[in-house]
């Protein structure tokens, strides 16, 4: 569930090809999924589901938060201006990466769709150590998934900061975002 590019994903990916605290940042991720998991599995996914107002802010908020994503990505790839990454210049400060990184977590409605909503309602069928066993199973693979995605990313620094990729990547990106958000709006109605 967690494979797909979305924008914690794209991001990570992003800060591992900068080599620009990505671990830090795949650390915020993980930690943030291991809380919103436990959350779900253990209640928290009923409680959204059983208050109408709260999945409608959740889901609007995640479509706004998608789109502009989204446009960002088109920009970017418009403008064509990628930098190389092998410099300092363009590279955020640990704060400024710690901001973005909990922005882009805590803002994406597909966090708490995966993690709180879906691993919960699934985690919440099992009873006692089973449910456990699903919750400490599914937190591990986040952690591998994380840690893997930047340095994975890292490693593939010299082909993926090449302009032509970055530029293909950032089209790719949007086009999710905008294909999630449009997702999300074709429920609401």
């Amino acid at each position: 569930m967690i494979i797909p590019i979305g924008a914690q994903n794209s991001y990570i990916l992003g800060q591992g090809i900068k080599r620009n605290h990505h671990i830090l940042a795949a650390t915020i991720c993980m930690l943030c999924d291991v809380i919103l998991i436990g959350l779900g599995v253990f209640g928290g996914s009923q409680l959204i589901a059983s208050s109408d107002w709260i999945l409608l802010l959740v889901t609007w908020g995640g479509i706004s938060f998608l789109l502009v994503y989204g446009l960002i990505s088109f920009k970017a790839a418009w403008q064509n201006k990628y930098q190389d990454f092998t410099s300092e210049k363009g590279l955020k400060s640990k704060s400024a990466v710690v901001a973005t990184t909990f922005a882009v977590t805590l803002l994406n409605p597909h966090v708490y769709l995966d993690t709180v909503m879906i691993l919960g309602s699934v985690g919440g069928q099992f009873v006692g150590n089973e449910k456990l066993a699903f919750a400490i199973g599914t937190m591990l693979a986040g952690l591998i998934w994380f840690y893997s995605l930047a340095m994975g990313a890292a490693k593939m620094a010299p082909w993926l900061a090449q302009p032509k990729v970055q530029r293909v990547i950032d089209i790719l990106v949007g086009l999710i975002m905008w294909l999630v958000a449009y997702s999300l709006f074709s429920h609401q109605f």
